[in-house]
């Protein structure tokens, strides 16, 4: 018995050393795990459920063997605040509106007292975050250049709503003083303003679809303009960072046609210090799998792989620019 007992223990001395051999080598050769944080927005947003999906993508081709990336998600102040933290390394990448991204890369606006920031990288864009006009029907208002006499919401003082209604405004030569009423209503005070006929329009640059404009298109007879011709055409030509959007029709009562208009988009940014294979991976991970990242959330349902190239001003991250050109998105 005594012998049995010898030779089990023998046996068993013998597997766990082979285990304890073995295990640095499969340490090895899977890596280490390595950890890498997207800053996104509020929780009630569009942010921080796109910045899940994309993390979702990439977990599930680490399962798959494919890396060792682990991806977190953090609920953040939104784009100023992930391009700042971008610079001073709190965060690997942020979710932030193209123009922030242009404004964050060469120290102008919210960046001037900071200075530019050249080490910034784009991995690539999602969601449109359209320049939406809504308007009351009996306020006969179905051009931009309608807008004249009207009453307008302009937007909350230092708002992205307010900052690029007054950009197109001046491409059309306007001050405020073209409204009959000019208010600064926040984006909660919108749709309620607009059904108790207080203000004829407003404008809110956003991802759809969207509660606020819900609520205004069930409360009230309201509908979406586009916001197309010369003058918008020269004003995104000046400002690349405000591409087409299209709102698809049919997404609001009151509204059965496509919208047509222009907006930032929302892009996934880095710095150029994030490691290549990363950035490559992470690209991958989405783009291979783009069907499943658009059911996600309803706003990503209308991404392609061009136009989550499109909208940017800012050097692609060498990274997802190679895994570009292997998928023939770019030469």
């Amino acid at each position: 018995m005594s012998g049995a007992k010898s030779w089990k223990g023998i046996v068993v001395a013998v597997i766990v050393g082979a285990l304890f051999f073995m295990a640095p080598i499969q340490a090895e050769a899977q890596g280490e795990q390595r950890y890498y944080t997207i800053g996104t927005g509020g929780i009630t947003g569009v942010y921080y459920p796109a910045g899940g999906a994309i993390c979702r993508l990439v977990d599930a081709s680490r399962r798959a063997g494919e890396h060792n990336i682990r991806c977190t998600v953090e609920s953040t102040g939104a784009s100023v605040y992930n391009a700042n933290a971008i610079r001073v390394g709190d965060l690997s990448m942020g979710i932030v509106q193209s123009d922030v991204q242009h404004q964050a890369y060469n120290g102008t606006d919210s960046f001037t007292e900071v200075g530019a920031n050249n080490d910034l990288r784009v991995l690539f864009s999602l969601q449109s975050e359209a320049f939406t006009l809504v308007v009351r029907r009996d306020a006969n208002i179905n051009t931009f250049e309608d807008l004249a006499g009207k009453r307008m919401n302009i937007g909350d003082p230092g708002s992205g709503n307010r900052n690029t209604l007054e950009l197109l405004m001046k491409e059309y030569g306007w001050t405020a003083d073209i409204f009959k009423l000019a208010t600064d209503l926040k984006p909660a005070e919108m749709a309620s303003a607009l059904c108790d006929n207080k203000i004829d329009a407003y404008v809110y640059v956003i991802g759809h679809p969207n509660g606020s404009i819900t609520e205004a298109s069930t409360t009230c007879d309201s509908h979406l303009v586009s916001i197309v011709g010369p003058k918008v055409d020269g004003f995104v030509n000046k400002f690349p960072f405000y591409p087409q959007a299209i709102i698809p029709g049919k997404m609001y009562k009151g509204t059965d046609e496509d919208t047509i208009t222009f907006g930032p988009r929302a892009t996934l940014i880095t710095s150029a210090a994030l490691p290549e294979d990363v950035a490559y991976q992470i690209t991958k991970s989405v783009f291979s799998n783009l069907d499943e990242f658009k059911k996600l959330h309803p706003a990503l349902a209308s991404l392609t792989p061009q136009n989550m190239l499109e909208g940017n001003s800012i050097p692609f991250h060498p990274g997802a620019e190679r895994y570009f050109k292997e998928a023939g998105l770019i030469k």
